[in-house]
């Protein structure tokens, strides 16, 4: 585990601790809180042999743990801020007038809990997890593109069909039209022949009913 004793304290009155090895990190915390300058706020780290003391103090409260020198910084601190927030968000006011070890009964699996989170879970690394989030919205990204570029290649297909639909329109319109025309023309060809047979048929009745009547006349 990277992180392997917490305590929250008010001063030097330890309110709850959990240790997950057995070592005298319990002695140095104690020698830490007494070190400690001032009331004031602070963010500081104590090397100790290949581990390293990480303390927060806010509001004269103080959270401490040992981890091991590959933990780094990062997510130690990020492990105090989130045991100093359940802590105050759970008791409250309360932590300022408990007696030594008042919440250590109930605290103590929270930081078992939470020491176990941050040493082996990567998702506890806020950079790591955004670096995660991040891969994530790139992967969304690049699938969401992907799908663009693949929708524009139908989108050109489609085009390409309705061009060729309607270029095929543009000819048939042109086709009927030189139907049309070529129908027309026959029509006006065949209207005219029959004008004209009719004409023939009426000067040949006419020629015959003038030859009948002409003819007596011929005999007198």
């Amino acid at each position: 585990m990277a992180i392997l004793y917490a305590l929250v304290a008010r001063g030097s009155v330890v309110l709850a601790e959990f240790t997950a090895a057995s070592t005298n990190a319990s002695a140095i915390a104690r020698q830490i809180l007494e070190k400690i300058p001032g009331e004031n706020d602070s963010h500081v780290s104590y090397s100790q042999d290949r581990y390293i003391f990480h303390v927060k103090r806010t509001d004269g409260l103080t959270v401490l743990c040992m981890a091991d020198e590959s933990a780094g910084r990062r997510i130690p601190f990020a492990f105090l801020e989130d045991i100093h927030q359940r802590f105050v968000r759970t008791y409250g006011r309360a932590v300022f007038s408990a007696l030594p070890y008042g919440m250590n009964d109930e605290f103590s699996r929270v930081l078992s809990q939470q020491m176990e989170y941050y040493s082996s879970d990567p998702n506890a690394d806020r950079i790591n997890r955004l670096k995660g989030e991040m891969s994530q919205v790139r992967n969304v990204m690049i699938e969401n593109i992907d799908k663009v570029l693949e929708r524009g290649d139908r989108l050109e297909l489609l085009v390409d069909k309705t061009a060729n639909m309607q270029g095929n329109t543009f000819r048939f319109r042109k086709q009927t039209r030189r139907f049309r025309n070529t129908v027309w023309w026959r029509n006006v060809k065949l209207t005219v022949a029959l004008i004209i047979l009719l004409l023939i048929i009426i000067y040949v009745v006419l020629a015959f009913v003038c030859h009948g009547i002409t003819l007596p006349s011929c005999l007198k």
